[in-house]
C-alpha cells in the first residue's frame, strides 16, 4: 500500500491544478501531490510535495483535510491518498520537471483530462464536503466505485470564507 496526498489550492473561484510530466499519470491533469516519506505525516507531504512541484509555499495551518481515497488496480498496485484543501498560499506557481501548473475555474474543471474517478469526488471536495472513497481501476479504466461524503466541520468552512474574500 502506498500512502500518498493531494493538495488542492483553491484561490478567487479557481482551483491550481497541474498536468503532470513524470510518475504515475503521467500526462494527465491532477492537484499536486505523492508518496509520504519515511517518518512524514501525509500533511507534511502534501505541503512538500506542492513545493517541489510548483514552488511554492503552503503555511501548513491553513490546509484543511478533506478525506481519503484508496485506489486498488487490477495489476495488484494499491494507494492511501489523504486530500486536503488549503486557500492560502506564497509564491508564484513555477513549472518544474514535475509538473506544469494550470488554473481553472471550479465551474470549469477539465475531468475530460483526469484520472476518471476524479468527476465523482472532487467538486464535492472543492465545495467543502469531506470524502471517503474507495476505486478499482484496470490501467486507466474505472472500474468500480464506492464514494460517501459528509459535511466538513465548521473549522473547515471558515477556510471556504477566506477563500471566497481572497
Amino acid at each position: 500500500m502506498i500512502r500518498a496526498t493531494l493538495l488542492f489550492l483553491v484561490k478567487e473561484g479557481q482551483v491550481l491544478l497541474i498536468h503532470k510530466k513524470t510518475g504515475l499519470g503521467q500526462g494527465k491533469i491532477n492537484g499536486p501531490g505523492g508518496k509520504l516519506e519515511p517518518g512524514e505525516t501525509a500533511l507534511q507531504a502534501a505541503v512538500r510535495e506542492t513545493r517541489e512541484e510548483l514552488q511554492v509555499e503552503v503555511d501548513p495551518a491553513d490546509c484543511e483535510e478533506m478525506g481519503v481515497l484508496r485506489f486498488r488496480f487490477v495489476d495488484g498496485l494499491a494507494l492511501h491518498v489523504v486530500v486536503f484543501r488549503a486557500f492560502a498560499f506564497s509564491g508564484t506557481p513555477t513549472e518544474t520537471a514535475e509538473a506544469a501548473p494550470l488554473w481553472f475555474p471550479l465551474d470549469g474543471i477539465p475531468f475530460d483530462e483526469m484520472w476518471a474517478d476524479d468527476r465523482y469526488w472532487l467538486r464535492e471536495v472543492l465545495d467543502g464536503q469531506v470524502v471517503e472513497a474507495l476505486f478499482l481501476f484496470d490501467g486507466d479504466a474505472l472500474l468500480w466505485r464506492e464514494v460517501r461524503f459528509r459535511e466538513a466541520r465548521k473549522e473547515a468552512l471558515k477556510g471556504a470564507a477566506r477563500g471566497a474574500a481572497s
